[in-house]
């Protein structure tokens, strides 16, 4: 027989976020449990008191309930290399048949003397980033393209992610959550495998790096642990 406090787990479980509020003692139970009481009771196919499940919120097992927590905090012990890349600009071009073509020289160009550059295409825009060095040979080589956007005084800060990072879900709202908290505003995200780039303004980037590398990242509770060793390092300008 299927138990109330089972359903509730189960639904609470559902969300890493809910976890992470409750473990912070953010949430409002009474409200939580009006919350999911249709979902309850649509379960077990039966009314449900509110007070039965406020009940049952307080007395969810402690383990179970953040083994989400568990399981970043072991995740984020691997993450060991960051790179910052700074003197970076952003041009987002409008889509057309020649841009394409403007890539492939602007990529016969950095093949010569390898730079920091970043392709990224949308449906109806294309993004381009590259080290300032580049900037009199991407605004030539674009010239005769529609420049939607650009941006300059740019960094990348890149973290190098485990592999099991596609297998793990709510990492990235653990990893960008720190950089809402701390106002830093991010420009672009550029992510590989197991890469995970963000571009932002050089002024926030000191701080943003910082996030990463004390480390900070919530849910981790740094002050906690005592085997985190990373390894940052700067590429050089270029």
């Amino acid at each position: 027989m299927v138990k109330i406090g089972d359903v509730v787990l189960k639904l609470v479980g559902q969300s890493p976020f809910l976890i992470e509020a409750l473990g912070e003692d953010l949430v409002n139970i009474s409200s939580l449990a009006r919350k999911i009481q249709p979902a309850v009771e649509q379960e077990l196919r039966k009314p449900v008191q509110l007070g039965a499940l406020v009940m049952a919120i307080k007395r969810m097992p402690h383990g179970e309930l953040f083994s989400i927590d568990r399981q970043m905090r072991q995740f984020f012990k691997k993450l060991t290399d960051i790179s910052v890349k700074s003197n970076l600009l952003d041009y987002t071009y409008l889509n057309s048949e020649s841009l394409l073509q403007q890539q492939v020289k602007l990529l016969e160009v950095i093949s010569q003397q390898p730079k920091f550059y970043t392709f990224s295409q949308g449906t109806s825009e294309t993004t381009i980033i590259v080290t300032d060095s580049l900037k009199s040979v991407v605004e030539d080589l674009f010239r005769n393209e529609k420049l939607l956007n650009r941006l300059e005084n740019l960094s990348a800060i890149t973290l190098m992610l485990p592999s099991e990072n596609q297998e793990l879900y709510g990492l990235y709202y653990y990893i960008l959550k720190e950089m809402a908290w701390n106002a830093i505003n991010l420009v672009e995200l550029i992510s590989t495998t197991n890469e995970f780039t963000m571009i932002l303004q050089e002024r926030d980037s000191h701080k943003a790096f910082e996030v990463y590398a004390i480390p900070r990242i919530t849910v981790l509770r740094a002050r906690k642990v005592r085997n985190l060793q990373l390894k940052p390092y700067h590429l050089p300008n270029q």
